[in-house]
């Protein structure tokens, strides 16, 4: 059975936005290029020309042309057929592990780096929820609702890079994690309200970690420390930290100690002028049992 999608099997060939290789990711270019590689040995040493190939796969030739030549990450799907077709007894399926990581942006895999890395997370937001907390629904309707618009495939390699960060709740021994959001980010409906309420649900279910501390910064208050915007501060075993404010040092990571001090003292401001972990949950659940 022809496991090629409807796009893949265009006869124009069309890229699909989200599956070419970023020219500026050196690191997940090698490896699309090596996987190339290991597809055209494969195929030369079958005996099959690209046509012939291309029409056993089900897919066009310009898409086989630009995997092999390492300008296109092959599907999950492309890897399963291409290992099918030419008996590659899984060697070529099992380079999906290999590239599981480049599908996602570069900046993308460097934050999830340092995710992985850190002891200590603060994180303050304003728009919306920090992506750690956001369910799978919430954060495709923030994307999906992106201007410009984003292509689906975009859009999918977002939340599967998203999904994978999550794996910080889940590590031993554990990170302290804390977030403090605004009120409005546990008011605004992003997606529609019964997406928003299983987000909430979520996030009760989230503070309930004890390694994670969540707090509301109530719209009411006068007196407020964030008003340059998101910002957030990860710090490491080894007892360097990196930070980053929306609205200071360019918005770029900094992890100079003078500038660093500057985003470690506002996330404590902030922590102190937002309502404390329980009472947050219990201003959370008052929300969620609004009409």
């Amino acid at each position: 059975m022809n496991t090629a999608t409807v796009s893949e099997r265009d006869p124009g060939d069309a890229d699909e936005p989200g599956w070419e290789v970023d020219p500026d990711d050196e690191q997940g270019a090698a490896v699309v290029a090596t996987a190339g590689r290991q597809l055209r040995s494969w195929r030369e040493a079958a005996g099959l020309r690209v046509p012939e190939f291309a029409e056993a796969m089900g897919y066009g030739e310009g898409i086989v042309y630009k995997v092999e030549a390492g300008k296109r990450i092959p599907r999950p799907e492309y890897l399963d057929r291409a290992d099918e077709v030419l008996g590659a007894r899984g060697i070529l399926s099992g380079l999906k592990e290999d590239l599981r990581e480049v599908r996602y942006p570069k900046k993308v895999r460097d934050l999830a780096g340092l995710e992985a890395r850190a002891v200590e997370l603060t994180a303050y937001g304003d728009h919306n929820l920090h992506g750690l907390l956001q369910t799978q629904e919430y954060a495709q309707a923030l994307f999906t609702m992106r201007r410009p618009s984003l292509a689906s495939e975009q859009i999918e390699r977002a939340l599967a890079a998203r999904t994978a960060r999550k794996s910080i709740f889940d590590r031993v021994p554990a990170p302290s994690l804390s977030f403090i959001q605004e009120e409005v980010t546990l008011r605004r409906p992003i997606g529609g309200k019964m997406v928003l309420r299983r987000q909430l649900e979520h996030l009760l279910e989230l503070g309930q970690l004890r390694h994670v501390e969540i707090q509301v910064m109530p719209t009411a208050r006068e007196d407020h420390a964030g008003m340059s915007g998101e910002m957030q501060v990860l710090k490491f075993g080894d007892g360097s930290a990196i930070g980053r404010s929306e609205g200071d040092f360019g918005g770029r990571p900094i992890s100079d100690p003078k500038q660093l001090r500057v985003i470690e003292l506002r996330c404590g401001i902030i922590r102190a002028q937002a309502l404390a972990p329980g009472e947050s949950l219990a201003f959370i659940e008052q929300v969620l049992g609004e009409p």
